[in-house]
């Protein structure tokens, strides 16, 4: 896909980005090189290649789902400016 001056130029504002004009050549190389290597990149055959979340097939070691506090919702609750029915009244910061 070509790329040319005026694509990056468009780009940048609507990025709002600001470009010097002296940069827009190396922009648009860098670019193109980037497009021309993803469009190499989707002619590369993935039919069995399986799907993956991580490279390395490790399982999370997870700890058991055990309460190891007790409730201490009354004694800060105690110390808040405003509870109602179990709850923190905060104050109102949308209109």
């Amino acid at each position: 896909m070509p790329v040319d001056q005026s694509d990056i130029t468009k780009v940048a504002l609507l990025a709002r980005l600001k470009i010097d004009e002296a940069d827009v050549p190396q922009y648009v190389e860098n670019l193109s090189n980037i497009l021309s290597l993803v469009e190499q990149m989707s002619e590369v055959n993935t039919v069995d290649v399986v799907p993956m979340a991580h490279p390395l097939d490790a399982a999370q070691r997870l700890r058991a789902d055990e309460v190891t506090e007790t409730d201490q919702r009354e004694v800060f609750q105690a110390l808040a400016p405003q509870v109602e029915a179990g709850l923190y009244l905060v104050p109102r910061v949308i209109e």
